[in-house]
């Protein structure tokens, strides 16, 4: 079964959120808890409190053994951008733009096999 957990318009650039998710992607969940807490990154903090969330999902629908889930995915995409304008010398003016970023994060049971592979088989 599967367990999902998002974080939209987490305040942060998909970019730098990126690399810790396709650090965990794979993981067991416990593990890749762990790995996220010592790294002093803001986007490890984001990314640690959305797989906290899909784990208590876990608990609260039943889930067999906590300790046998499974990182199925970690994906980070873009949001939307706030563009606003900064003035500059001499009349100028200077493009801000502020990202955002959705946060998705998809638990599974190690013991079913997603109906997607077992189609592939």
């Amino acid at each position: 079964m599967e367990f999902k957990a998002k974080h939209r318009f987490a305040d942060m650039s998909a970019r730098k959120i990126r690399q810790f998710a396709d650090l965990i992607r794979g993981r067991m969940a416990d593990e890749a808890l762990e790995i996220l807490r010592f790294y002093p990154n803001r986007g490890a903090r984001l990314l640690e409190s959305v797989l906290k969330s899909a784990m208590g999902n876990a608990e609260d629908r039943g889930a067999r053994d906590k300790d046998e889930l499974v990182v199925l995915e970690s994906r980070v995409d873009g949001g939307p951008i706030m563009k606003r304008f900064q003035p500059r010398a001499r009349g100028s003016a200077f493009p801000i733009k502020r990202r955002y970023a959705h946060i998705v994060l998809v638990l599974s049971d190690m013991e079913e096999p997603a109906p997607e592979a077992a189609a592939a088989e």
